[in-house]
């Protein structure tokens, strides 16, 4: 099991970052899954247990100037690495103006991912900061549990308005409540509501537009046939709502939910190279 890369683009490179970033925002610790073309950060809380999950999705082509890599056996090419993203996230901090950054897989006392920061020096040898971060590596009977998660067969697709102004109103009504309910339906409206004993607040956002999904792929969603102003709704939890906001520094260029009425908000956030899709239970 074998694995290097080198990112020397330093507009990659803060790209990366900038996905680590969001990454550490919502999970303390993540599977990182590496295959010959692709990086998943995943994260599987147990739904049931009314945890979120995560699967976030990048092509190494797009990051990395060197990618080698040998999974555990010829026919299942892959490693499974669970680490802490935030670790990851802070060896990437001191590569800001990096003149490359080297990542390997090593096993010295035990496994580590060692990401080796290149600097620029005013002499000709170079400054190397070198972290290791500590990885758990996943046994191949184990990574059925890290499968992508379905798509739930949802009653309302639609975009998302501008996410900052998203955040700023989320953000706003953390202060009041611990839940919030999305709301939204198939004439590109969609409601973001708290209600408590003492006060009731709606935010109505509307023309956000229902992506195309039924005609395009023959996709069978409930959606078909539905009133187009009835509402599907979901009360989740507003904190890991704020959460995947307040994480957001990949300008996602498009970005929408799904919701499964009662049961789950799906979102998606689509960059050029980049995909996040981020679960949400609803809470009974």
């Amino acid at each position: 099991m074998r694995f290097r890369a080198k990112i020397v683009d330093l507009a990659c490179l803060n790209h990366f970052s900038r996905i680590i970033n969001t990454i550490a925002k919502l999970a303390k610790t993540c599977i990182l899954r590496l295959t010959v073309c692709k990086l998943y950060f995943i994260l599987s809380d147990k739904v049931a247990n009314g945890g979120a999950s995560m699967w976030c999705e990048l092509s190494q082509g797009n990051f990395f100037d060197e990618f080698q890599m040998e999974g555990v056996a010829a026919e299942h090419n892959e490693i499974y690495l669970e680490l802490v993203p935030e670790n990851l996230s802070r060896s990437l901090k001191t590569a800001q103006s990096a003149k490359a950054v080297k990542i390997k897989l090593t096993n010295k006392h035990c496994p580590c991912l060692r990401v080796a920061v290149e600097l620029p020096s005013l002499s000709s040898s170079s400054r190397i900061v070198t972290h290791d971060i500590p990885v758990g590596v996943i046994p191949r009977r184990m990574w059925n549990d890290f499968k992508e998660p379905s798509v739930p067969d949802f009653d309302v697709s639609i975009y998302l308005p501008v996410l900052k102004t998203m955040k700023s109103v989320v953000e706003r009504m953390k202060n009041l409540s611990n839940f919030i309910v999305i709301e939204a339906n198939l004439n590109g409206e969609m409601n973001l509501k708290i209600e408590t004993d003492l006060v009731s607040v709606t935010t109505h956002f509307k023309d956000l537009g229902n992506p195309p999904w039924a005609s395009e792929d023959g996709c069978q969603s409930s959606a078909q046939g539905r009133d187009l102003e009835s509402m599907a709704e979901a009360c989740i939890d507003i904190k890991k709502l704020q959460q995947l906001l307040a994480g957001q520094q990949v300008n996602p260029t498009k970005a929408l939910c799904n919701i499964v009425h009662k049961r789950i908000v799906h979102f998606i956030l689509l960059h050029e190279e980049v995909s996040l899709q981020y679960f949400i239970p609803a809470i009974a």
